[in-house]
This record gives structure tokens, C-alpha cells and sequence, in this order.
């Protein structure tokens, strides 16, 4: 199965470049603008751009998209990141797994062609955030030649401090034709020999006894996490219906013994005469 990037954070309003500070209206520009068409991002290594496919500063990946949100918690709330996708190289997705090439940098262009707007131009993946880090930013700007002007792809380009990216990885399902597509490709072919068209009908029976057979164990897997959600519905479902059945035989019960009691009462109290006499009974003789 082939890799794709989750989206992550590539750059946060505030921070330090070799020149100036991350303003929020270039992030929110540049997630605005962004478009491979117009102009591609690469993914390079300490934004040293090699020539040779076999360099070790040869492309890592491409930028896909780009957006911007406020973020809402943790110490840079209220802050505005930027956010990307990208499409890697297997090389990157190797050297992230082993907790390599984990810091970023952007390579920002603040006014870009004659949008006037900023745009992101290349982003660099480093293992050593000093090699990109505040201080060094800092000296690049105030030196008289600036050390990393070299890398850039425009003098007025600006390096972003490298900050800790979490880059992870999920698979994702190789695409493949369809069974009737495959099949029909098959007998497609034109001035076969007998021996070839029998050839093409025992592969196409096997790839129909295949598919079926991927089809039966997808089917019955699924089949079996529906049943066990349904018994897993229907087994809590149950525990609730038991519980409001005991609770209610119990308010049942204390309704009775509270009755029991009121007619134990009732049998024990004194008559009271209606006439207001002694209350003795007279009879006739």
C-alpha cells in the first residue's frame, strides 16, 4: 500500500526568520494562494537544493495544499498555523519513521510574482534544529553577507525557524481496475491463437475465483463486526431494560409494605360512636 501524509503544522504566526517575524496575514495568504499549478513547494534538506537524483539534498516530496486556522489550545492559542499536505517521497516516509528529518522550515517569499502576497516557495526538513534555529536566523539577518543566502531561491526569500513537526504516515488502498475492465482487456486482443484465448479464459476464471474469494472474506468480516456491534447493542440494551425491571419491582414492593402498614393502622384504631354516646350498644329484648 502506498503512504499519504496526515495533515500537520508547518509554521505558527510570531515566529523567528532571518529577517523578520512571521506575520499572520502571510500564513493566511499563502493558504489562500497556494496552488502546485501556479508554483510547486519541494521538500528539500536544510533548503540545500541538489541537481544529481542520487544526492543526499535530492527532492523528498511535494507540497499539496496548504490552509490556516486559529489554534485553539495549548500554549500558542489564539495563534494562527499553517497547515499541510504533502505527498513524500519513500525516502522521507523511511527517515521520519526513524525519528529523522523531524524539523521543519519554510521558505517563504513575502511578496510573490506580482501577486504582492506572501507565498510558501520550498519547505526543508532538517535533524538538527540549530542548523535553522533563532540564533542562527538571528545572525544570518544582522551578518553583512547573510551565511544562508546561498539556498535561497530569491535574495528576498526568508527562512522560518526549524520547529518539531509531527509527520505521520497512513496507508492508503493501491488503486486497481475493475473486475469487468480486466476481464474485457482480456478478450480485447485481436488474431489470437486458440492456445492464447484458452489461456486468456483460465486466467479469467482465476481472477473470478480470486475476487470472490477476497469478496467472501471482506463480506464476512464485515458480517462479523456487524453481528458482534448488534450483540454488543443489543447486550447493553438488555442490561438497561433489567435494571429499570428491578427497580421498578422494587418501588413495587415498598408501595405494598406501605400499604401493608396503613391497613395495620387502620384495623388498630378505636371506634369513634357517631352519636356522641358512650359508644355502648344496646339491644332489645
Amino acid at each position: 500500500m502506498a503512504k499519504k501524509a496526515k495533515r500537520f503544522r508547518i509554521g505558527v504566526e510570531g515566529a523567528t526568520t532571518d529577517g523578520r517575524t512571521i506575520e499572520r496575514c502571510w500564513l493566511e495568504q499563502m493558504a489562500a494562494n497556494y496552488n502546485p499549478v501556479l508554483y510547486t513547494a519541494v521538500i528539500n534538506m536544510e533548503h540545500i537544493k541538489g541537481y544529481t537524483p542520487d544526492s543526499a539534498f535530492r527532492r523528498f516530496g511535494v507540497v499539496e495544499a496548504l490552509d490556516a486556522e486559529e489554534i485553539s489550545d495549548g500554549p500558542l492559542k489564539g495563534k494562527v498555523g499553517l497547515y499541510a499536505l504533502i505527498n513524500p517521497t519513500d525516502e522521507l516516509v523511511m527517515l521520519t519513521g526513524k525519528m529523522q528529518k523531524i524539523f521543519t522550515s519554510m521558505e517563504i517569499r513575502p511578496e510573490f510574482a506580482d501577486t504582492g502576497a506572501a507565498y510558501l516557495i520550498g519547505l526543508a526538513v532538517t535533524d538538527d534544529p540549530a542548523s535553522l534555529g533563532t540564533e542562527m536566523l538571528q545572525f544570518s539577518a544582522s551578518a553583512g553577507a547573510n551565511p544562508l543566502a546561498n539556498r535561497k531561491q530569491h535574495p528576498d526569500n526568508l527562512f522560518t525557524e526549524a520547529t518539531e513537526t509531527v509527520i505521520e504516515f497512513e496507508d492508503v488502498a493501491d488503486e486497481k481496475p475493475a473486475l469487468f475492465t480486466r476481464i474485457k482487456a482480456m478478450f480485447s486482443k485481436q488474431q489470437q491463437s486458440d492456445a492464447a484465448r484458452f489461456s486468456d479464459v483460465h486466467q479469467a476464471v482465476e481472477l473470478i475465483a480470486t475476487e470472490q474469494q477476497d469478496f467472501s472474506v471482506r463480506m464476512e468480516a464485515a458480517l462479523s463486526e456487524q453481528a458482534q456491534n448488534l450483540k454488543s447493542h443489543f447486550s447493553d440494551a438488555l442490561g438497561e431494560e433489567v435494571t429499570k425491571r428491578e427497580k421498578l419491582q422494587a418501588d413495587f414492593s415498598e408501595l405494598q409494605l406501605q400499604l401493608s402498614r396503613e391497613d395495620v393502622r387502620q384495623q388498630l384504631r378505636p371506634r369513634t360512636p357517631g352519636n356522641g354516646g358512650s359508644g355502648e350498644v344496646r339491644t332489645d329484648c
